[in-house]
């Protein structure tokens, strides 16, 4: 710095500090006298008298009043002087010359203009009107005030007498004071520094450096000057708090948090975990990270948006409801009678149909049925009494009124009895046993009555409160008895719903037919399904083009409590799904497109949850982890769900079932290409492969396993899958020998001449050498000498010589015992 810049700024410094002395003095002496006034008008308005106040109020008025009143008359008096002036105007000059010496005088008001009329009178002759000037007598006149204004430099054209002189206009100048001008002291300081710098007075620098130090002097404070005072927000302590979820990434936490994600990681790595960007916290960690910040956090409540896209919002007055059919589930263990019953009501034969006699799907059927000479209708549902079909008897239990529960006189409860006995109480559906058999020698009512006990159900003659109905569905025997309580039964239940609204029900079974596309088969639950309707039902939606009674007739429209099957959707629903008629096709594609995005993101969720570091790693670690890829297509969703779920429950410590594809509908030239590139095995559930997918399987040599009963299929894939297993091998000891004489060759080493005391020894086996009690080795036998000859094996009673391979520290008497690894068939 040189040394004019430091001279510069010390003045500066040294300025600036007796500046701020000076305000503060000041600002202390305002302050003071501000107090010292405030006092003195307190004291003196407590000492005067209340009168007084009120007199001097009123003086005040008083004063008021006059001085609008002169106000009015000297606003009237100036309004008719310039009344009088536009009738008479005078001559310019005279009027600027008084209108400057107006303004220099600085008088106004009626003094004003008293003192404007006085001057007129006295500058003119005698005293009499006013007389204006002559050019050669006043030339340039221009007014009493002495101020000099520009005059046009053209010649004075004459004038006659008595006429005024005409004046150019002027053009108007800088109104000046003296030496001050109207700009700013910064300004002209400003440009004084601008000229000083064109002659190279200073350097650029220096030149600045001024200009910023005569813009400090100019920021000029001192007595009287106003300080506005600084407002100070007064600092309040704010809680803050965070709402989360579940689980969340630390870079999510940290935007939620307001801070630096850096910062989290190193906190976190602090205290021993190595985290990243992308490491999921649960809710518990999260909240201790937020702590620390003071932050309070709030677990998120998520709203099941599937849950409120299914609800019925329409709500019915109890003057549109109107009596329904009872729908009525047939629950049971497989082969205990189920359709059978149904066929004894229905006079039909379906058990025929059924591969295996064992129901597959969830049939629907309405019967209509004379009780007591009234004609009656009930709906039946007959769900699958096999182990695999569970979603599909849980289904059936939730959609239903009442559950007749099938078991046989001679078979009693059994597993699926009870399953079925707890999937109806877990749905609030009323029971009504049918112990079915009851013609076989073999029946026993009172012995199932009995073993019902033990799962709450105690019939009617045993003191309890469910109906028993001993059946026999092959001679027909109780069935009338068994509808009888089914109708007393509903009408007890007071069984209600309103026909005249949308149709609200549940998909019963889905499928896709190869003629007629995607085939959904409902129960309306609620109002009147008609053909035209927009329909969602899940991730499908659509126009009912075709209804389709239980009978294979085509009908217009379906009540409460009947079952169709329509045609017209988009895609095959899933089983159980809700479905709801829509105003238009519209709003049905969008409630559809809600309910597959919502699932997307729920299959998202699950298998985060699913996969974790530490299962990874076990995975990773054991390297042996096989897995047995499958196809799995069948004719209706219910059964894809059996197979699938059955199929993969099968599985142990090695191999696991992965389905990697499942569908319904036909196995076609896709599902084989999958198959192919997957190395899967096809899986075909009542359906059969078309042309294109055979051909392609036979290239590809792709297996396609076609089955009709499920539980061939599970056999199937457990014998695949033990093929799959690593073998497992067991010791066999085949012999013992011992060691009489050692010999050593300088080709082969040391050969132990041995004698076999029981069994044989092999070449190749394996063998353990023990000398007393102590193990020296276990290795192999490299070779075996019988004299000169090498022999595979030497029975008992030989002498022979061996080489063991690896170990040479034989001694004689060492006993050897030879053994070998078999595999075991698991």
């Amino acid at each position: 710095m040189t040394p004019l810049k430091e001279l510069n700024e010390q003045q500066r410094k040294r300025e600036q500090e007796e500046i701020a002395r000076a305000e503060k003095e000041r600002a202390e002496k305002l302050r003071a006298e501000k107090a010292e006034k405030a006092e003195k008008e307190r004291s003196a308005a407590e000492e005067k008298p209340l009168d007084e106040r009120a007199a001097a109020a009123r003086a005040a008025e008083k004063a008021a009043e006059r001085a609008l009143a002169l106000a009015r008359a000297a606003a009237a008096r100036e309004k008719e002087e310039r009344e009088k002036a536009k009738a008479n105007p005078p001559a310019p000059a005279r009027r600027a010359g008084e209108e400057r010496g107006r303004a220099s005088s600085g008088y106004s008001g009626e003094r004003g203009s008293a003192l404007r009329s006085d001057r007129a009178r006295r500058t003119a002759p005698g005293g009499q009107g006013q007389r204006p000037f002559r050019n050669a007598e006043r030339p340039g006149a221009a007014g009493t005030s002495g101020r000099r204004t520009a005059v046009s430099a053209g010649p004075a054209a004459p004038e006659k007498a008595g006429s005024r002189v005409k004046h150019d206009a002027a053009r108007p100048q800088k109104k000046s004071y003296g030496n001050k001008s109207f700009e700013t002291e910064k300004a002209s300081l400003s440009q004084k520094n601008r000229s000083n710098r064109k002659q190279n007075k200073y350097g650029a620098a220096q030149s600045y450096e001024r200009d910023d130090q005569l813009q400090h002097k100019s920021k000029k404070t001192g007595r009287g000057a106003f300080i506005r005072p600084e407002y100070v927000k007064p600092v309040e302590e704010t809680i803050k708090s965070i709402t989360l979820p579940e689980t969340i990434t630390i870079k999510e936490l940290a935007d939620k948090m307001k801070q630096k994600s850096a910062e989290i990681i190193k906190k976190l790595f602090l205290k021993g975990q190595m985290v990243t960007l992308n490491t999921e916290l649960s809710y518990e960690e999260a909240e201790n990270i937020a702590v620390d910040y003071d932050i309070l956090c709030e677990k998120e409540e998520k709203v099941d948006v599937i849950a409120e896209l299914v609800q019925d919002t329409e709500t019915d007055t109890e003057k549109d409801l109107r009596p329904r059919p009872p729908v009525v589930v047939v629950m049971g263990h497989v082969d205990h009678g189920k359709t059978s019953i149904l066929d004894a009501i229905r006079n039909t034969n379906v058990t025929s149909h059924e591969h295996g006699g064992i129901t597959q799907s969830i049939g629907a059927y309405q019967v209509f049925v004379k009780v007591n000479g009234e004609e009656r209708t009930i709906t039946f549902l007959d769900t699958p009494g096999h182990e695999a079909f569970t979603a599909m008897r849980m289904r059936g239990a939730q959609a239903t009124d009442i559950a007749v529960l099938v078991v046989a006189a001679d078979d009693g409860v059994m597993p699926q009895t009870i399953e079925a006995i707890n999937h109806a109480k877990a749905a609030g559906t009323q029971i009504i046993v049918a112990i079915n058999k009851i013609d076989k020698p073999a029946a026993n009512v009172d012995k199932v009555k009995q073993e019902l006990m033990k799962y709450d159900l105690v019939a009617e003659d045993y003191g309890g409160d469910i109906i028993c109905c001993p059946v026999s569905a092959k001679t027909g025997e109780g069935i009338e008895n068994l509808l009888e309580n089914i109708v007393l039964e509903a009408d007890v239940m007071e069984l209600k719903a309103n026909p005249d609204r949308k149709a609200y029900g549940v998909v019963i079974e889905a499928e896709l037919d190869k003629g007629r596309g995607s085939v959904a088969r409902l129960l309306v639950q609620k109002g009147t399904l008609h053909v035209g309707d927009s329909v969602a039902a899940g991730s499908a939606y659509g126009r009912v083009r075709a209804m389709i009674d239980d009978k294979g007739r085509r009908i217009k429209k379906a009540s409460p409590s009947m079952p169709v099957e329509i045609l017209g959707l988009n895609s095959v629903p899933n089983a159980g799904e809700i479905f709801q008629v829509k105003d238009n096709e519209k709003e049905a594609k969008a409630y559809a497109d809600t309910f597959v995005s919502e699932g997307r993101q729920k299959l998202v969720e699950e298998s985060r949850k699913k996969v974790s570091l530490d299962a990874l790693f076990d995975q990773i670690k054991a390297g042996e982890l096989k897995e047995l890829p499958l196809v799995i297509k069948a004719d209706v969703q219910g059964s894809v769900e059996a197979v699938r779920d059955s199929l993969e429950k099968i599985e142990n410590d090695e191999v696991r079932v992965r389905v990697i594809h499942s569908g319904v509908g036909a196995i076609n030239e896709s599902d084989v290409t999958l198959a192919s590139a997957s190395n899967a095995i096809v899986i075909g559930f009542d359906v059969k492969p078309d042309t294109t997918a055979k051909e392609i399987a036979e290239r590809e040599k792709v297996d396609i396993r076609l089955y009709n009963i499920i539980y061939k299929a599970i056999e199937d894939i457990e014998n695949a899958m033990k093929g799959m297993l690593a073998p497992v091998y067991e010791e066999k000891v085949i012999g013992h020998a011992v060691v009489r004489q050692i010999f050593r060759s300088s080709g082969v080493g040391v050969i132990a001449g041995s004698y076999v005391l029981d069994g044989m020894v092999q070449r190749g086996a394996k063998v353990r050498i023990h000398r007393g009690e102590e193990l020296l080795h276990d290795g192999v036998i490299a070779s075996v000498k019988r004299f000169k000859d090498d022999v595979k094996e030497v029975r008992t009673g030989y002498e022979c010589g061996l080489v063991i391979e690896g170990f040479s520290d034989l001694k004689e008497e060492d006993q050897l015992e030879v053994y070998v690894m078999e595999e075991v068939s698991r």
